[in-house]
């Protein structure tokens, strides 16, 4: 007499039936795959030919003759005209209108970043009365378009002596590019841990020390990104600086490039326009080159943590 009952007997299942039925799917997904692979490639190098090939052109052309631009302008220059050059920096007066530039944007952009990441980090860490209320302030500030506040601005201004200084310029591009800056870096302070300003404070660092020697250092991909738009937008305003800086010793490179083109008349310099617009273009691709990864880090730091 049999104590335990024996299972009974498992038929044998042939697997391959399921695997060449999922291999058709597979093979389904993956074709579907590079389609839209190919296709997503496609996008691209048609939009970086949209993109480069305008800088190119722009670049040979300040190196041809006004003559080879006219009558050749896809062909290659037969040699490099860096008398262009040197023609739109003194003649022109290229070299003082990068200069106004250089001195309005590294300071505006300064006090941008300084005054933006304080006003960022006390929104997105502390909590009192109104906090939300300024937080959105600044958020509509992004909406309100600059052109709606030009007459009253330049009547402030002027009732306040700052018209067509480099330091009144500079003051309205820090106001132009704060509700950007503090928007865009209150969600950055929001995902840096709390716990390392916390131990600071344990530590006996005051708020202002643990700003500047804690959170500020760690908040370094968020500064750079933000920087670097800001600093694409003032290095390119035009609309401000035509309103409030009318003084021609004061004029920046969108001034510059301007009055360059009008003042040409019935000359048709255009190699020294050219000259003068991959000048003014130069320091914007450096600046985007050399910090490109930190621009990435900083938008996928904010978006992932």
């Amino acid at each position: 007499m049999k104590t335990t009952d024996t299972p009974p007997a498992v038929p044998d299942v042939d697997p391959a039936p399921v695997a060449k039925a999922s291999a058709p799917a597979v093979k389904e997904k993956s074709s579907e795959g590079q389609v839209l692979n190919v296709f997503s490639h496609g996008v691209l190098i048609i939009w970086a030919i949209l993109v480069v090939m305008p800088l190119l052109w722009a670049v040979m052309a300040s190196f041809k003759t006004d003559d080879s631009i006219l009558s050749t302008p896809w062909a290659l220059p037969d040699k490099l005209h860096f008398d262009n050059w040197s023609r739109a920096w003194s003649q022109a007066h290229m070299s003082d209108y990068f200069f106004n530039t250089v001195v309005v944007v590294g300071c505006s952009l300064v006090g941008t970043l300084v005054l933006g990441s304080m006003a960022a980090y006390v929104l997105a860490r502390f909590d009192f009365p109104g906090n939300r209320f300024l937080y959105y302030l600044f958020i509509g500030g992004m909406s309100f378009p600059i052109i709606l506040a030009l007459v009253p601005l330049f009547f402030v201004m002027n009732n306040m002596g700052l018209l067509n200084t480099r330091h009144g310029l500079i003051m309205v591009y820090i106001a132009y590019s704060l509700p950007f800056t503090v928007f865009f870096l209150t969600s950055f302070f929001r995902t840096l841990p709390t716990s390392v300003a916390e131990a600071a404070m344990l530590d006996g660092a005051s708020h202002t020390r643990t700003f500047f020697q804690v959170m500020l250092p760690m908040a370094k991909p968020g500064l750079i990104s933000v920087g670097i738009f800001n600093f694409l937008g003032q290095w390119n305003q035009y609309m401000l600086p035509t309103v409030l800086n009318t003084d021609p010793g004061h004029r920046v490179l969108s001034q510059g490039l301007v009055e360059l083109a009008n003042s040409q008349g019935y000359k048709g310099d255009w190699s020294g326009l050219f000259a003068g617009l991959v000048m003014a273009m130069l320091p914007v691709l450096a600046a985007y080159i050399i910090f490109q990864r930190q621009v990435v880090a900083g938008l996928t730091a904010g978006a992932v943590k």
